[in-house]
């Protein structure tokens, strides 16, 4: 069994983790959620629900769903940086690649979270807001 890294560079290599993950949810994000993309998802949608073969389905869905999204965002960072974890074959590339949509998934749901809890406090200023209007 070779390793990449000795025990120097450990953690060297969970840094590059955390970081490398972030871009690969910023992608995932961005194409499945927001407006920028939303002609192309919703095409997407359609087509995943209404096209006749399970494959194109499954095709058309992978862009609307960041997690399946994040995979394939996560191959192309995989192929771009060459980052491998814990061996430095094709054993590093598959535990590299699942360690990053994993990493990558939670940073989207915490960003989901953060994202519902503002609006949430958004829409409790304005009824405040209005409730404070209607008293003068």
């Amino acid at each position: 069994m070779s390793f990449v890294l000795d025990e120097m560079d450990d953690s060297d290599s969970i840094i590059r983790l955390f970081l490398l993950a972030i871009p690969i949810a910023c992608v995932a994000w961005t194409v499945t959620h927001e407006e920028v993309f939303r002609e192309p998802r919703e095409f997407c949608v359609e087509k995943s629900q209404k096209s006749r073969h399970l494959l194109k389905r499954k095709f058309f869905y992978l862009f609307t769903c960041e997690y399946c999204f994040s995979h394939y965002v996560t191959a192309l960072f995989l192929i771009m940086t060459n980052y491998q974890l814990l061996f430095d074959d094709w054993r590093g590339y598959i535990i590299g690649g699942f360690s990053l949509v994993w990493i990558a998934n939670i940073y989207m749901s915490l960003y989901a979270m953060i994202r519902i809890d503002l609006k949430k406090n958004r829409i409790v200023a304005k009824i405040e807001e209005k409730k404070a209007e209607e008293l003068e």
